[in-house]
């Protein structure tokens, strides 16, 4: 493949000019003519395009016609927060982190997806996306946001609306699902724990709202939590208030999402993490407490 550029306003002599000078046709003038006999010269679309060597003027006329641009594949992971996600886009993509994280918070977008939060924290969908080159922050940024509104089908609207949460309160205990899961068949059931919790009344307690926390005050993600870290002053701190915290605490994947909208009915109140990421649930404090006190004597635990 051969990659070229047209610019906005090039001329068919010029673009011809281009294709001869990649090798990808021999006569600027036999593709002058070519593009003047089927009406082509007045429909060229500036852009990046990647063409085969081999193809022939026609063919190259209707890429350039319909605007087939060459396009990148951009992987987002699930559970990063705007801050890491600007971060991560820069480091594998080239992507300029601070526009990345200004069209997170651009009113317009804001607007556009009713969000009622100073950013798009929680409401971009990690995904694979392929945008047209050269991808940019803000393309990228309106995808995931798509790629949201999408998935937010009626079928998970009414859902929402059926166990009395709003899409924010969702997104937000799909959020702390993502930041606790390892495995996928637990998800569920760690939806179904905070939920059961968020009836109970009880503080949530959650580790990732207090990682969120301490992030959004210091700039720096704490992988590893201290008991001085779960007296940090915040509203995002569920250790310290008792419901969901104010908004989402990175962004979810969709098998979150679906599993705080289907959480499992099951009797537990507390879980503790194994060593593999898998977890041990409990009824009661007591036998969290037992579960703990064994977990920590296993010597991959120590």
């Amino acid at each position: 493949m051969v990659r070229f550029t047209v610019p906005a306003g090039a001329s068919v002599r010029q673009v011809g000019d281009t294709l001869a000078a990649r090798g990808l046709i021999t006569s600027p003038l036999g593709f002058r003519l070519v593009s003047r006999l089927t009406g082509g010269d007045r429909k060229i679309r500036a852009g990046i395009y990647d063409v085969a060597m081999g193809t022939g003027p026609k063919d190259i006329l209707a890429i350039l016609r319909t605007g087939r641009v060459a396009v990148q594949k951009i992987t987002v992971p699930e559970g990063l927060t705007l801050a890491e996600m600007a971060t991560v886009m820069a480091a594998r993509y080239g992507l300029d982190a601070a526009a990345f994280l200004a069209a997170a918070r651009d009113p317009a977008l804001l607007r556009q997806a009713a969000v009622d939060r100073p950013t798009l924290e929680g409401f971009l969908l990690p995904e694979t996306y392929t945008l047209p080159l050269p991808a940019t922050p803000e393309a990228l940024v309106g995808a995931m946001l798509g790629g949201m509104e999408r998935a937010w089908t009626p079928v998970w609207r009414a859902r929402a609306d059926s166990i009395g949460l709003t899409r924010l309160q969702v997104l937000t205990l799909a959020s702390i699902v993502e930041g606790e899961a390892r495995h996928d068949d637990e998800r569920n059931v760690i939806a179904g724990v905070y939920t059961n919790r968020l009836k109970r009344g009880m503080a949530l307690q959650a580790d990732p709202t207090v990682q969120y926390a301490i992030q959004l005050a210091t700039g720096n993600r704490k992988t590893r939590l201290y008991f001085k870290d779960y007296a940090f002053q915040s509203p995002y701190n569920t250790y310290l208030r008792t419901g969901l915290p104010p908004g989402p605490v990175n962004n979810p994947g969709w098998k979150s999402i679906a599993a705080a909208l289907y959480p499992a009915e099951v009797p537990f109140l507390y879980f503790v993490a194994l060593p593999d990421g898998h977890h041990r649930f409990s009824k009661t404090l007591a036998e969290h407490n037992r579960a703990i006190r064994e977990i920590r004597a296993r010597p991959a635990a120590r």
